[in-house]
């Protein structure tokens, strides 16, 4: 998985996972020891001494990160018709309200395994279902990379792999001054390579290939209108365009893949 097409809200469902997991080795419950009565030896249950609590509340949330965080890297997977994120949302809602109703309903005061399951819980619902919904939540977890340092004078340029050009010369078509936009403001990051002469039999001849970069991450859709997305670019990465097609372009990946990025707005072009 890019870690650069994660989220905020990611980064939210991750730590509440976590702090979940750890919740699952406390206790449940608290214990008043009585006035002169010896409690040191007393072994407070925990989340691993009741299977079904622990299938339906804590395993359950840290389940359901795992398939949101799956399902951001493999777009378009689907199970019982949901996509592997949309399931992952479910567990997570499933977990907070086991927790919710098994903390009123506990016999005694709950333990401090329950009070931070809960907790969690709540955190990790309200991430999962908040992230692609709130644009705080929507932006990316670690940002685009620097620009690269300036070269001495008369030195030549270090060449650059697919996706993470270093190379300082103009882009192909490109205005002088540096990077445009392609329908938003410029997007920090490395300057794009030149783009590639059109080939025969490629895109028209009115369109020039170039070099862009999206300022979140946006789904990949196939060229054969299918609705599922067959891959997801990450901001900071360098991406070609090689053919416009209606509002969006036609983008290829790092891998060689193809498909129709619908959502060009923000994006920067080289």
């Amino acid at each position: 998985m890019n870690i650069r097409s994660l989220t905020r809200g990611d980064g939210v469902v991750i730590g509440a996972a976590v702090v979940l997991f750890i919740a699952s080795f406390l206790a449940l419950n608290s214990v008043d020891c009585p006035s002169g009565v010896d409690c040191s030896d007393f072994d407070s249950a925990n989340a691993w001494d009741s299977l079904s609590l622990l299938m339906s509340m804590f395993l359950s949330g840290v389940i359901g990160a795992a398939l949101i965080l799956v399902g951001r890297g493999m777009p378009g997977r689907k199970v019982a018709g949901l996509d592997l994120g949309q399931f992952g949302v479910a567990f997570t809602v499933f977990a907070v309200w086991t927790a919710f109703w098994t903390i009123i309903d506990m016999p005694g005061d709950a333990g401090a395994g329950m009070i931070l399951g809960l907790l969690s819980t709540i955190a990790l619902a309200g991430g999962a279902v908040a992230s692609p919904l709130v644009a705080a939540l929507k932006a990316p977890l670690v940002g685009a990379p620097r620009p690269a340092a300036p070269q001495p004078y008369g030195a030549q340029p270090q060449a650059g792999g697919y996706g993470y050009p270093g190379a300082q010369q103009q882009p192909y078509g490109a205005q002088p001054g540096g990077a445009q936009p392609y329908g938003g403001q410029p997007m920090g990051g490395q300057p794009a390579p030149a783009a590639p002469e059109p080939q025969q039999g490629g895109a028209p001849s009115d369109f020039t290939p170039f070099w862009f970069a999206v300022p979140v991450a946006r789904p990949l859709y196939g060229e054969d209108g299918s609705p599922s997305p067959i891959a997801e670019l990450a901001p900071g990465t360098w991406y070609l365009a090689v053919e416009q097609r209606g509002p969006g372009l036609v983008a290829q990946t790092q891998d060689g893949r193809r498909g129709v990025l619908q959502d060009t707005t923000g994006i920067q072009r080289g």
